[in-house]
């Protein structure tokens, strides 16, 4: 069953990417990195369809990963790979929805990363740049990362020659928007916060947030670089909407208490995200 869930999600973010490419990217020449912005401008200078250029670009770099880094792609990938490719010739008679390049590079950036953040949210892919990305990794030991930005970068010039300037600085503003979006899908809305608390009052602190705030705490030793003195230091993971209160909390218990406040990228476990088995 959950399998199951996973191919509808892979097809729904499948399409969702396909109208992005259709209703405002490609319509707008806004080749905004990847094998997609690789197919958009083939399109334009020979009048390949996009579709097409997805399967014969992405199959091989598919057979390629397998051979060189293993089996670990599996079935979703190439799922998610033909079913793309699919959708964008389905919708490829879809009107543009706007054309503007800028309305276009935003809302075509906010639907492509909701589109494959729900892929990877159903540990797939689309293959294209991630399998390129990582046979450079292998072979001449660029980092994932990096192997994403340099194709990125490679297919916005060729951009910049087939089309303009302009088209390319606006396909750059759809790739950080895809990022973005990506990482919200993957994340989730629910921003966490980390405290970090030293005090001189550390059970009283401790038993505040325990009992009044409801948030679990951890105790860790440490010790102070000039005092030498050891210290209990409080590390307690809180939503957004409740940092300013702990914060009321802790002051209320210890005015002169040390308090550390970070952003974090995720908080899994009780009493946040449950991860799904």
């Amino acid at each position: 069953m959950k399998a199951f869930k996973d191919y509808l999600l892979i097809t729904l973010g499948c399409l969702i990417t396909s109208i992005s490419l259709n209703g405002l990217l490609i319509p707008n020449r806004i080749a905004a990195g990847g094998v997609s912005g690789f197919a958009t401008v083939l399109y334009y200078l020979f009048g390949i369809p996009v579709s097409i250029t997805l399967i014969v670009v992405n199959i091989p770099l598919f057979i390629a990963g397998v051979i060189y880094l293993g089996r670990k792609f599996g079935i979703r990938t190439l799922y998610g790979t033909i079913i793309l490719a699919l959708m964008v010739a389905l919708t490829s008679g879809i009107s543009p929805l706007t054309s503007d390049p800028l309305l276009a590079s935003i809302y075509g950036g906010v639907l492509s990363g909701l589109g494959l953040g729900i892929v990877f949210r159903a540990k797939a892919t689309t293959g294209g740049t991630d399998l390129a990305a990582q046979l450079l990794h292998k072979f001449w030991g660029f980092t994932v990362g990096q192997g994403l930005l340099g194709i990125d970068f490679l297919v916005i010039a060729l951009a910049t020659i087939a089309f303009n300037a302009e088209l390319a600085m606006y396909a750059l503003i759809a790739v950080f928007i895809t990022g973005k979006g990506i990482d919200l899908v993957q994340q989730g809305l629910r921003v966490s916060k980390m405290a970090l608390i030293i005090s001189n009052e550390p059970e009283k602190i401790s038993e505040t947030i325990l009992y009044k705030l409801n948030r679990g705490a951890t105790t860790l030793r440490g010790k102070g670089a000039y005092s030498k003195v050891d210290k209990d230091v409080i590390l307690c993971v809180v939503n957004q909407m409740e940092i300013t209160k702990l914060k009321e909390m802790v002051y209320d218990v210890d005015n002169k208490a040390f308090v550390i406040v970070t952003d974090i990228t995720e908080a899994l476990g009780e009493g946040f995200k449950l991860i799904d088995n």
